[in-house]
């Protein structure tokens, strides 16, 4: 009874990955690699063939126009992979839509164009319910009752844009009121905000860390931490995901190492940073975060944490990784979140001691060039702050917090009494569900539209070769009758592409 207590509580708090819904059967290995070899084959044979005959829908990018010139885009590399394989399904991204991104969407439906490269708009418009938007507190359904008399207020008072950066004459009393409250929303002296959440952590990794410095990043740490990690100078070392005894390991080699080659005078890092996520976006699973601290503290690292995803989602108050791990605020050096999830914004944030963020509002490369973050929009993370606290006098944030909750863990527990391979963790409202075969990403996709259900697929190289998946978003605002027509739809496109692999090989 003691282990099976131990093993919940690990699971609560993300130590208990999933474990074994990557693992797939010999079957379905043999068959999603041999669905890419072929796929790879017949690209390259096509290629070689329009070379030779100048015969191509491709043409212009496989032969030069002039002699002697060079190919803007290297025809064997990305290039191969957009035109022999994302092409083919390219149908199943970028579907425009013609409403707000609530739990009910209108998408515009394409066909191909004469060119047989180019989709085109055939006029029909497909009613669809929204499985992918990150629509996580449904502030994009309740709008009008809950953000918009302050919001519209915010565009007649500030405009739609500051037209200048935060250090020359682009920050407003708006943005001052949202960084102070996004501090004491998380716990810390001070925050600064950004125009961009992926440009929070691309901007701010090469602010903080240099040459001489060591960044150790867990190994599913979303692109944007990865680029910022590349561009600051500082060596970076992964470990594996969610692998406390692993991370530790990295550690200890790292500091007996130092900077130096083997065999040089021994140099220490100037100072190590180990960088997590709250939920990590393409698995749905929460971080250790308790474990990640206590390793830390024990080697006198420094933490940064990207909540992208569970600020505002996760904990009962919405305070996201630290509330839901028992952790303090002030045990994280470097909070990021930001704003395009939760909160029915755009941008992010960094919260950190005043010191820290005075240094970034100098250093920092978003703050200092780039235009500061929409007034109007600073007014509409500010109204839905206030709504998740509770400081608008309203139970609103707390029954939306309750939902989502609700929503998530019923959502993921129907997928898996299908049978279906689900990754993640209890009450993340990312649920990926395994696909695993090329052929069955688009599939998927498709016959979920032809049912009026508009989801996420992805596969290589957003993730591994052989992890394609549908990453499936819940909603506060999926009303439980939504779900079950959901579950009943998704169940039917299971049946028909095999993709019960709890309970079969073969699906």
């Amino acid at each position: 009874a003691a282990a099976a207590a131990a093993a919940a509580a690990a699971m609560a708090h993300g130590a208990g990955v999933p474990q074994d819904a990557e693992a797939q059967s010999f079957f379905t290995a043999v068959t999603t690699n041999l669905g890419y070899l072929v796929l790879f084959f017949f690209g390259h044979v096509r290629d070689t063939f329009a070379r030779v005959t100048g015969v191509s829908r491709f043409r212009d990018e496989l032969l030069p126009r002039t002699e002697g010139e060079a190919p803007l885009l290297d025809p064997r590399g990305g290039a191969f992979y957009v035109r022999r394989l994302k092409f083919r399904i390219q149908d199943c991204w970028d579907r425009p839509i013609c409403s707000r991104p609530g739990a009910h969407i209108e998408v515009l439906d394409r066909e191909m164009g004469p060119n047989g490269t180019t989709l085109k708009l055939n006029g029909k418009v497909i009613p669809a319910l929204n499985l992918g938007s990150y629509n996580y507190l449904g502030f994009a359904d309740d709008w009008e009752a809950t953000c918009g008399g302050p919001v519209r207020a915010a565009l007649d008072r500030y405009g739609i844009s500051c037209q200048s950066a935060a250090g020359d004459a682009g920050f407003m009393t708006v943005h001052q009121e949202l960084e102070e409250y996004v501090a004491r929303f998380c716990g810390k002296e001070a925050a600064v905000v950004f125009n961009m959440g992926y440009g929070t952590n691309s901007q701010t990794i090469p602010a903080i860390m240099g040459a001489g410095s060591l960044i150790i990043s867990d190994a599913l740490n979303h692109t944007s931490l990865v680029n910022g990690c590349r561009d600051a100078g500082a060596k970076t070392l992964p470990f594996k995901h969610n692998d406390i005894a692993g991370l530790e390991r990295v550690i200890r080699e790292a500091i007996v190492q130092g900077q130096a080659p083997e065999g040089s005078a021994y140099k220490p890092w100037t100072k190590i940073m180990v960088m997590v996520e709250g939920i990590y976006s393409m698995e749905g699973e929460t971080c250790n975060l308790r474990a990640v601290v206590d390793v830390c503290k024990k080697y006198k690292c420094y933490v940064y944490v990207d909540e992208a995803h569970s600020i505002g989602a996760l904990g009962k108050t919405g305070r996201g990784i630290t509330e839901h791990c028992g952790v303090d605020p002030s045990e994280i050096d470097i909070m990021m979140g930001t704003f395009t999830k939760s909160f029915g914004g755009m941008g992010g944030y960094i919260a950190a001691d005043k010191n820290i963020i005075d240094f970034l509002k100098a250093k920092n490369a978003g703050t200092l060039f780039g235009s500061n973050l929409s007034p109007t929009v600073a007014e509409q993370i500010l109204t839905a702050f206030r709504i998740i606290d509770g400081a608008d006098g309203t139970t609103i944030g707390r029954d939306k917090l309750a939902s989502i909750k609700e929503n998530s863990n019923y959502f993921r527990t129907q997928l898996k009494h299908m049978g279906c391979s689900v990754l993640g963790d209890e009450d993340s409202p990312v649920i990926p569900m395994m696909l695993f075969n090329p052929t069955k990403i688009a599939a998927f996709s498709r016959e979920c539209l032809k049912r009026n259900l508009a989801v996420v697929v992805v596969g290589a190289p957003a993730v591994p070769i052989y992890g394609g998946r549908v990453r499936f978003c819940i909603s506060a605002a999926h009303k439980r009758e939504d779900l079950k027509e959901a579950l009943k739809k998704v169940r039917e496109v299971c049946k028909i592409l095999n993709l019960r692999y709890e309970k079969s090989m073969f699906g």
